[in-house]
């Protein structure tokens, strides 16, 4: 087992924290936490859904950027690692030479629910990004089947679950033709045999 050599971080000692493995780290309430590699489900989830989002972000010409793995800082000493998330060309800018770590809300940030991240994705990571105040944050969970769109409405999430064939529905991206059978889809590779 692999303990981190660290016992007590600051945020800013974590922006330039290297163990000299390539383990990926959050930053929770001053310490490390490991993140365990993800599944090839997962992969392929969430390079399915870049895929959508950065064709969608080109379709409509806007300039926004989607990322894989970028931190978001939710606290003082707390900071999360997204599997995706998206945010303006501006934002981008200020972490142009830094570690991806952004301390303003992205636009949206979206989850892979893996079975050791169901109560980091659906509780912490809930709270967390509503008191940062992400307008909007969705939950693939490929576990249950199901997609949880939240929009931030008065500091709170307002959830909505999409299952099967039903289209998500974004506000952030109101046109995205994507269904939730399509997302699970991407992630299993025994579809072709």
């Amino acid at each position: 087992m692999v303990t981190t050599p660290v016992t007590s971080i600051t945020f800013e000692e974590y922006l330039t924290y290297d163990d000299g493995s390539d383990f990926h780290y959050e930053l929770v309430d001053g310490k490390l936490e490991l993140m365990n590699p993800p599944t090839i489900e997962h992969f392929l989830i969430v390079d399915f859904l870049d895929t959508a989002l950065k064709a969608e972000i080109k379709r409509c010409n806007s300039t926004w950027l989607c990322f894989r793995e970028s931190g978001v800082r939710t606290g003082r000493n707390k900071s999360r690692l997204t599997d995706l998330s998206v945010v303006t060309l501006e934002q981008a800018r200020e972490l142009l030479n830094a570690s991806a770590v952004f301390e303003s809300s992205p636009l949206l940030i979206v989850e892979v629910v893996s079975p050791e991240s169901v109560k980091r994705d659906y509780r912490y990571k809930r709270s967390e990004y509503a008191a940062l105040e992400v307008p909007e944050y969705w939950i693939v969970d490929p576990l249950q089947a199901k997609i949880s769109v939240l929009l931030l409405e008065d500091g709170f999430y307002e959830e909505t679950v999409f299952t099967a064939t039903q289209q998500i529905i974004s506000r952030i991206f109101p046109e995205l033709p994507i269904a939730v059978d399509q997302v699970f889809a991407a992630g299993n590779l025994n579809q072709g045999s």
